[in-house]
């Protein structure tokens, strides 16, 4: 890395958003009610040509991987999948009741995400996604799409998944080195990442990802290396390089991370270049901020195509009206509202035994939001936007001034553009668009750094 780089790295390397939705989940406010949510679903639903995606979250996972900052509950129970695929039922009853729009609009992706889904056994899993589906009309570029842990996923949970017509895989990987699967207490071998792709491609799933982490303890350049290597030798169509984001205050168990173990700034970003060259020179095409896919991937023909879309999922080929989330703390969107489920176990099940949404916050966009949301999608997707007058390309000339000195935008011809140089600091030209992280002016630490 070169000294102007580091230099570069070190200036930019604040607290900022991932910019999975607009506004931020920390500056949602007015939360809908159910009647208003309701009303928003089928507002976005209304048109002939509308479409939706559903998220189901499950929690579960047997151990506790300590680098992990979603929504889990730990347990070596699995008597608790019976009750909470009831659950996921009941809910899903509950919106079809409220929100008939939902049966006769086509189904574009469904996604399960935790937690380890493959935490739930065959006959389990397969009665969870048999009635989730029956009465819902697919659409037919349907897509099915599921995390899979290595350690715990079963030959004959794909065959399910796949017989029930799921055509892609996502691989928690993180990394392959022992030591760092230590720190991070997650213990798996390349052998059963191979077994996982081996088993997947025999099936016919068309689209393998990995999930692989830069940034967690104790990695350095030779083992981002290797882990590289080991990821190229078994070819995923695509892969999700993830900066670690460190946010103790929100999940203790990373307090247990030796601040000296923990590669920042310029040195964490150091690891990230590494792979990048890796990736593209092995013929992966880099995609926003944290995505690479072979030419052939449907990620990439949509980068290519201008048709890239960005939700709570990250980045995606499949843009829908409707991303509706079912299950504990998932987050459901339409052009005008988000919504959250409750995110504590007890309390979602409660809500759902009451027959009611299990909504605990959300956030009615105003114009401005939505206008704003619109402008950060695009840049994160495409790497330019469209001004919309002399006012915001003055206010965004001042606002990011050393970001224009420095080569990393361009603004010209009412365009704002990242430059290849500035490629690595996206989320803080999209704080120029972020008129409610502005006006706030945080002085307390909500977001991971950028870098």
């Amino acid at each position: 890395m070169n000294a102007a780089l580091s230099d570069l790295i070190r200036k930019y390397d604040v607290p900022a958003p991932r910019y999975t939705s607009y506004p931020t989940v920390p500056y949602w406010s007015m939360t809908p009610t159910e009647e208003q949510w309701v009303h928003a679903l089928k507002e976005a639903l209304a048109p002939a040509g509308s479409a939706w995606a559903l998220y189901l979250h499950l929690p579960f996972c047997e151990t506790l991987c300590t680098f992990c900052g979603c929504n889990t509950t730990i347990t070596k129970n699995h008597k608790v999948e019976i009750p909470y695929v009831e659950r996921l039922l009941k809910e899903r009853a509950a919106y079809l009741e409220r929100v008939p729009e939902l049966r006769a609009r086509p189904l574009k992706h469904l996604h399960l995400g935790g937690g380890s889904p493959t935490f739930l056994a065959e006959e389990n899993l397969e009665s969870l996604l048999t009635r989730l589906l029956d009465g819902l009309t697919r659409a037919a570029d349907f897509e099915g799409s599921i995390e899979v842990d290595p350690r715990r996923t079963r030959p004959t949970q794909l065959q399910i998944l796949r017989r029930l017509g799921f055509d892609r895989l996502s691989l928690g990987v993180q990394d392959f080195e022992p030591e760092v699967q230590r720190l991070i207490h997650r213990y798996q071998t390349y052998e059963q990442a191979e077994a996982v792709v081996n088993e997947g491609r025999r099936l016919g799933f068309r689209s393998l990802n990995f999930d692989l982490v830069y940034g967690l303890p104790k990695q350095n350049e030779q083992t981002i290396g290797a882990m590289v290597e080991k990821t190229l030798q078994l070819r995923p169509d695509r892969i999700a390089l993830y900066s670690f984001a460190l946010v103790p205050w929100i999940k203790p168990g990373q307090k247990l991370f030796r601040d000296e173990d923990l590669p920042k700034g310029e040195a964490k970003r150091r690891l990230y270049e590494i792979a990048r060259t890796q990736l593209t020179s092995a013929g992966y095409v880099e995609i926003g901020m944290d995505h690479f896919a072979l030419p052939t991937d449907s990620l990439a023909k949509s980068l290519a195509a201008g048709t890239l879309h960005r939700n709570f999922m990250g980045y995606s080929d499949q843009p829908t009206d409707v991303l509706l989330g079912l299950g504990v703390s998932s987050i459901s969107e339409t052009p005008t509202a988000f919504a959250q489920n409750e995110k504590v176990l007890p309390k979602y099940e409660q809500l759902v035994d009451k027959g009611g949404l299990a909504i605990f916050r959300g956030h009615n966009l105003s114009d401005e939001d939505r206008g704003a949301r619109a402008q950060i999608l695009r840049l994160m997707t495409q790497g330019f936007v469209r001004l919309t007058g002399p006012e915001q390309e003055g206010d965004l000339r001042e606002f990011l001034a050393p970001m224009l000195a420095d080569g990393l935008i361009e603004i010209d011809a009412h365009e704002l553009r990242m430059t290849e140089a500035g490629r690595p600091f996206l989320r803080n030209a999209c704080l120029g668009f972020d008129l409610r992280f502005r006006r706030a002016q945080p002085r307390t630490r909500i977001f991971s750094s950028s870098i």
